[in-house]
């Protein structure tokens, strides 16, 4: 029994052991928060058959920014690159940039094209600051009514589990093998 005993508490103290190695990771420091702008475009065509953003004009931090872009004052300059092209969808290093965050835009996807409205969604990543790049989703929408006026905003992603889920299978597999190990002895 006490031999039993023993393995049991080695048993326990390896899995602990091998749960607290698993579990350590670096700690990653995501963006967190909702970032909007406004201001207009200049399309390469008739708003029914644009295909591109030539220009961005009076490109501005809109209210409503949350997180760590809450602190990004309302009118604030945005850069954004042109033209980008989102019917086909190309990647576009830097698309926007402002007090220090920089997006790279991955994908997008045409949701609504009228004579009146453009929508786009898609995703990219936003960096800077001394935060990990995170990727985000985005939507931009613009309306033709006495100009194009735009809107956009991105949304930062979830961030992927710190390890809690190898510790839980730590611990599980340290019951089975403790109930495994009474088993075959009684």
């Amino acid at each position: 029994m006490k031999n039993l005993s023993k393995t049991i508490l080695a048993v326990l103290a390896t899995g602990v052991l091998s749960c607290a190695l698993f579990s350590q990771q670096a700690q990653a420091t995501p963006i967190n928060g909702i970032i909007n702008f406004a201001g207009a475009v200049t399309l390469n065509g008739p708003f029914g058959t644009a295909t591109a953003v030539t220009a961005w004009l009076n490109a501005h931090v809109e209210a409503g920014s949350t997180g760590d872009f809450a602190g990004i004052p309302v009118n604030t300059a945005v850069a954004f690159t042109a033209p980008w092209q989102f019917s086909p969808s190309v990647p576009v290093p830097a698309l926007w940039s402002v007090a220090g965050f920089t997006f790279d835009l991955l994908s997008s996807t045409v949701i609504m094209h009228t004579n009146s409205v453009i929508a786009i969604e898609g995703t990219g990543v936003v960096s800077g600051n001394g935060f990990d790049p995170t990727a985000m989703t985005w939507s931009f929408t613009t309306q033709n009514r006495g100009g194009s006026t735009f809107s956009f905003s991105a949304t930062g992603a979830s961030v992927p589990d710190g390890g809690s889920a190898v510790a839980l299978l730590g611990i599980a597999l340290i019951g089975v093998e403790v109930l495994r190990r009474k088993l075959r002895i009684g």
